[in-house]
This record gives C-alpha cells, sequence and structure tokens, in this order.
C-alpha cells in the first residue's frame, strides 16, 4: 500500500507534499501552524476572519478599541447598525500585517495560502471583500482560497491586481453544481482556477450541506462525481479532498483515486501551534461522539459543527457590532441581533418570571469565535484521544505540528503514530 509521502501536488511550478492544513478561522490556524506546513513541503493556510481582531492580540494594535471608541454611541442601538462601518484602510492595513507576518518568517518549499470567506459581509460585502483579497495579494500570499459563500465575482474583484494571474487561486465547493456556477460566472476573468477543495459533510467549522441533509452525502462520491464532469470538459484542476480524512491512511487512498492532494484540519487543533487555548484542546481530546452536534445556530445561515458544550451555545451576549460586526449584512442586519432582540421582547412581555437572557437559536458568532466559546470541529474530533497519551492527571499530551504531519505523510496501514513516550 502507498503512503502519503509517494504523491506530488503539482501547482505550476511547484511541487508539493499532498498535505493542505485547512484555514480554521480567527486565529485557530495560526500563522505558526502554517508556517510548519510549508517548512514541511505542504500547504499550510492562515484565515483572514477577523484579522483587525486577530492582529491587535499580535501587534497590540487598536483596531477593534478605535472602532468601538468611534460607534460608542450606537452600542445601545439593536434596531439600527447600518452606520457600523469598517474603515477600509485599516482593514487593508491589518490583512498587510496578518499576512507579512507569516511571508516574512516562511522558510521551506512549501506554501502559505490564507483562507478567505465570503460570508463575512461586514456591512459592506463588496468592498470589504475586494479590500481583504487584494491586501493579501500585495503582501505576497502564496494563494488564497475562496471560502464560506459562491464567490461568484471574487475573480473579478482581483484580475486587475498584477498578481491576479501569478498568485495561486482556488475555491471551496461541496458540489458539482457550486464548481459548475463559480466557473461559469468567473469566466469573463480568462482565468480558472488553480485547485478546488472538495469539502465534504464531515469537515468541522461551517458545511455546505442543508441542516437536514448533510448526512446523505459522501465525500468520495463528490469527489468521483466532479472528476467525471472535469474529464468530459477536458479540465485539469488539482482536487483537493478535505472533511474526515482522519489517517494518512485515508489521505493515500484519495490519492490514489487521482485526487491532488487532501486537506486536513481535525488532529491539527490539539497541536502547540493550534490557537485555541490548551484548556480548550483538552475538551476536544475528551469529546465523544455523541458530543458533537451539527447545528444552525451560525448567523450566515450555514449550518455548523461543533463540540455541544461550546460555552457560546444560548449565551446571551449583548450584540458587539461596534467592536466587531464582522457579520452585519449590506443593511446592517445580523441574524443574531434579531434573535436577540426576541428574547429581550418576549422577557419584556411576561417581565414576572425575571428571566436572564438567553439566546438559543443563533449565537454571537463574532464575540464567540474570538474568545474561543464556540468550539468547532470535525466529525472525527472523537477520535483524537486515539492520536496521543494520556497524562497521569488525566489530560492529553499536546502534539507538535510536524509529528501529525508526517505521520499523514508516512503512515500506512491505517496506523497512528503515537507521541514518543
Amino acid at each position: 500500500m502507498k503512503c502519503v509521502d509517494d504523491f506530488r501536488l503539482r501547482l505550476g511550478q511547484h511541487e508539493l507534499v499532498p498535505i493542505v492544513i485547512g484555514g480554521m478561522g480567527v486565529d485557530i490556524s495560526t500563522v505558526e501552524l502554517a508556517l510548519e506546513a510549508a517548512r514541511l513541503g505542504g500547504v499550510g493556510h492562515i484565515s483572514d476572519a477577523m484579522v483587525p481582531t486577530v492582529i491587535d492580540r499580535h501587534c497590540k494594535t487598536r483596531y477593534v478599541k478605535d472602532k468601538l471608541q468611534l460607534y460608542k454611541a450606537n452600542v445601545k442601538n439593536l434596531l439600527d447598525k447600518s452606520q457600523v462601518k469598517f474603515h477600509l484602510g485599516e482593514l487593508e492595513e491589518a490583512t498587510r500585517l496578518h499576512v507579512r507576518r507569516a511571508m516574512d518568517a516562511k522558510q521551506g518549499s512549501g506554501m502559505v495560502f490564507i483562507n478567505c470567506m465570503e460570508k463575512l459581509t461586514m456591512n459592506a460585502p463588496r468592498e470589504t471583500l475586494k479590500v481583504r483579497l487584494n491586501a493579501a495579494l500585495s503582501a505576497g500570499i502564496d494563494g488564497i482560497t475562496l471560502a464560506a459563500g459562491l464567490h461568484l465575482g471574487s475573480f473579478g474583484l482581483m484580475e486587475e491586481h498584477p498578481r491576479f494571474r501569478d498568485a495561486k487561486l482556488g475555491i471551496i465547493v461541496s458540489s458539482l453544481r457550486a464548481l459548475q456556477l463559480f466557473l461559469r460566472k468567473n469566466s469573463r476573468s480568462g482565468r480558472l482556477p488553480d485547485y478546488v477543495v472538495v469539502e465534504g459533510p464531515l469537515a468541522g467549522g461551517h458545511l455546505g450541506f442543508g441542516l437536514d441533509d448533510w448526512m446523505k452525502h459522501d465525500l468520495a462520491s463528490i469527489v468521483a462525481e466532479i472528476q467525471a464532469w472535469m474529464k468530459t470538459e477536458d479540465l485539469a484542476i488539482p482536487l483537493i479532498a478535505a472533511g474526515g480524512v482522519f489517517t494518512g491512511t485515508d489521505a493515500a487512498n484519495f490519492l490514489e483515486l487521482g485526487v491532488g492532494a487532501v486537506q486536513v484540519a481535525t488532529r491539527f487543533t490539539v497541536t502547540r501551534e493550534c490557537g485555541l487555548p490548551d484548556p480548550v484542546k483538552q475538551e476536544y481530546f475528551k469529546a465523544e461522539e455523541a458530543d458533537i452536534e451539527v447545528n444552525d445556530i451560525s448567523p450566515t445561515g450555514y449550518p455548523m459543527r461543533m463540540i455541544r458544550k461550546s460555552p457560546g451555545i444560548g449565551a446571551g451576549t449583548h450584540p458587539n457590532c461596534e467592536s466587531f460586526g464582522y457579520l452585519l449584512d449590506a443593511k446592517g442586519r445580523c441574524a443574531y441581533i434579531d434573535a436577540y432582540n426576541r428574547v429581550v421582547a418576549a422577557i419584556a412581555a411576561n417581565p414576572e418570571e425575571g428571566r436572564k437572557i438567553k439566546v438559543m437559536d443563533k449565537t454571537c458568532l463574532c464575540t464567540h469565535m474570538r474568545d474561543f466559546n464556540i468550539w468547532t470541529c470535525g466529525h472525527n474530533t472523537y477520535r483524537l484521544k486515539s492520536t496521543s497519551l494520556q497524562n497521569p492527571d488525566g489530560s492529553y499530551r499536546l502534539l507538535s505540528a510536524e509529528h501529525v504531519f508526517r505521520d499523514y505523510q508516512f503512515s500506512r496501514d491505517g496506523k497512528i503514530a503515537l507521541p514518543d513516550e
């Protein structure tokens, strides 16, 4: 049986170990994690989710505090957030700082990409997306993966940039139809994507499936359907299989089926380089399969997989749009604000019950992702305990990103290498 190292991902002139670490947002996929993937010859993702917030944490900037100060008078206005805007110059600056932190430190033959979510609408969807994409290109990112949306106009937002045809550009899809729509709508740019990430229903975070039908799909079938269509269209775009690829053998099986690479993330959540706080990493280790759910509490409208004990589920957080506001639509609306207002109105109508604000149907995703209170995860998170060793106190030993990467690269026969004693 072959192992992952018997294959290579070819992107233009680049030949890479066919392992891509997925872009887990809001500093879960840290710069340090992405750099390890690149050093080892693969591809690592950083994420542009809530970049000003992330850069404040690392570079001691004041983007969030300054935005809150500017719109402080609007904090109690829960009916109209339309005036709460991001300063596009500061957004560009924050994105450049974020990317440069990675590119200035990059070593090895691999590459660093940035995961860009279309669903971060930020009260000006087109304008903020254009700034984020072009700032990443200007800062020297190796590639951009278009995520969390159909991105029907995203190539058009970048086509005037001098690096538009040089940087590697890809799209995440969960169906053939989504890929066909993307290719058709972006065909005027005269440029095909350099790769396509095919994400199946066992992936972590937001899913490209319906809440009630995700379990009816499987990654291998979606990959096979897209491969067959691409063959009839004579398209030679590398596919990257993602979602539920837990062992090196899982990865090698997909590579033998003709994909260019695999994208993995779950096993890297419990590495030292991952941005999750160490106590949260232990919650990932401890999770059982019954602890993992797919729900619709995300204001984006996409189903999302997470650990059901996440502290952000049901929290009655006051909307923090003046500080954050990453999910405000073009009219300054957010599904969480609507849900919060419904609960407040219900309490006001029945004051004798004295209920605490508890919003169950949506969550203030900006606040709780920033605070690591929504524990998004892949379906196979419950298997993480089999990848490490327990300490005398019952906790699990954190792993190095290199250890997990090498295990994917060289393991065979479904085996998982444990850390050294």
